[in-house]
């Protein structure tokens, strides 16, 4: 049974000594930031192979060595950041890219106990404070050995959005198939699916720049990243539906633009077909042409605004006060919560 049926965003914008009845306009909600805890940071700090902290330092298979802003990390800070920016409701990521999720369980396991203890982190605060929180989380599973009975208990947690899944782990119908244990796990719960880029590919380091200078910064995420939201979108296009026909999914960074390719899948035999209504695109690191693009292939209802802090920020697309409304409030709570538009 699906044990979820109130309102998401009146969830987590209540206090567990003050819940809030009604919220009197639009909540604004980016769907997608990133805040690492301190108990994470200490886990990755403890590791001798990627991905590991040094200091401040991050090291990863297939990507630069980055240096990781303390600041941007820090929760009150964020909160004023979000503030500043009409933000009402912040939901927080596990970083995919990291590989966590795939990483053998006695790797895995404290790690992803460290990022799930944000939640409780959350509604103690809120509880302290007798107020409102501004934030919740996406679960993050464990993909080897999956624990489906632990992962529901992690859904049912008051700060829990939703479920996040690396787009690494579904990008064939095989592997979909394979992973829709775990993506049932959300149906379920009533809860949506959020894929977001895993673990870029290996370059080795160093390798691939001229004059054999390392690649830039970017590369992962505008070749790896945009090639796994491409195809796990395919995937989940070939087929998502009849394996999971009440999922809700969205995919982070307007799914690679996959949809956009509409005319050569039909020219290489496929075809778009009936936009689903239970299939939203994230529009981090988007601005104004792709957005555009995309709402006139998909529609705006799809749409939902996520900004990818502290990695990248949210662009106004330019497109209208009732555009706008869509994307930072109306398709957002579709997502969380489902039901009619």
């Amino acid at each position: 049974m699906k044990r979820f049926t109130g309102d998401v965003v009146k969830r987590f914008l209540s206090s567990p000594t003050r819940p809030v009845e009604t919220v009197a306009r639009p909540v604004t909600t980016d769907v997608h930031q990133h805040l690492w805890p301190v108990g994470l940071l200490e886990g990755l700090r403890r590791r001798t192979a990627p991905p590991r902290l040094v200091g401040w330092e991050l090291h990863l298979d297939g990507e630069p060595t980055t240096w990781i802003d303390p600041a941007a990390h820090d929760l009150a800070r964020r909160e004023a950041v979000d503030r500043a920016d009409a933000v009402d409701l912040t939901l927080l990521s596990l970083s995919a890219p990291l590989g966590i999720e795939s990483m053998p369980p006695e790797e895995s396991t404290p790690l992803l106990a460290a990022w799930h203890a944000l939640a409780d982190d959350l509604e103690a605060a809120a509880a302290a404070a007798g107020a409102p929180s501004h934030h919740g989380l996406w679960a993050s599973p464990r993909l080897v050995e999956p624990d489906l009975v632990e992962l529901a208990e992690l859904l049912a947690h008051p700060r829990v959005a939703g479920l996040q899944v690396p787009a690494s782990a579904m990008a064939t119908p095989g592997a979909l198939e394979a992973l829709a244990p775990v993506l049932r796990t959300a149906e379920v719960a009533d809860l949506p699916v959020l894929v977001h880029p895993g673990p870029a590919a290996p370059v080795g380091h160093g390798a691939g720049g001229l004059d054999g200078r390392p690649l830039p910064g970017w590369w992962p995420a505008l070749t790896s990243y945009v090639g796994q939201q491409g195809a796990a979108w395919h995937a989940w296009h070939v087929a998502g539906r009849a394996l999971l026909p009440e999922l809700r999914i969205a995919f982070v960074g307007l799914a690679g633009l996959a949809p956009l390719h509409h005319e050569r899948l039909a020219q290489r035999g496929g075809a778009l077909g009936a936009v689903d209504p239970g299939v939203h695109y994230e529009t981090s690191s988007y601005g104004p042409r792709a957005i555009d693009a995309m709402a006139r292939v998909v529609g705006v209802d799809p749409l939902v605004l996520g900004s990818d802090r502290p990695y990248a920020t949210a662009t106004d697309p330019g497109l209208g006060e009732a555009f706008g409304r869509a994307l930072r409030a109306t398709n957002p709570h579709h997502l969380l919560n489902g039901g009619p538009r």
